[in-house]
């Protein structure tokens, strides 16, 4: 039974933490705008492809 002394504070303590976390979270705006991100990759300008340098000797030759 003396052990639900400690249990209910390191409880309190966890949802207290997690209450904190959550508020900062929602003041620092991270959950704004949720979908945006996502969709983000899918409108990205793809780059051209590097092209790589040919040696001057074709594999045929080795």
């Amino acid at each position: 039974m003396s052990i639900i002394f400690v249990l209910i504070p390191i409880a309190l303590i966890f949802v207290a933490i997690a209450i904190f976390v959550f508020i900062w979270a929602v003041r620092s705006e991270q959950f704004d705008d949720l979908d945006r991100q996502g969709s983000n990759i899918l409108f990205d300008e793809d780059q051209p492809p590097l092209t790589k340098k040919h040696s001057t000797k074709s594999d045929d030759e080795l």
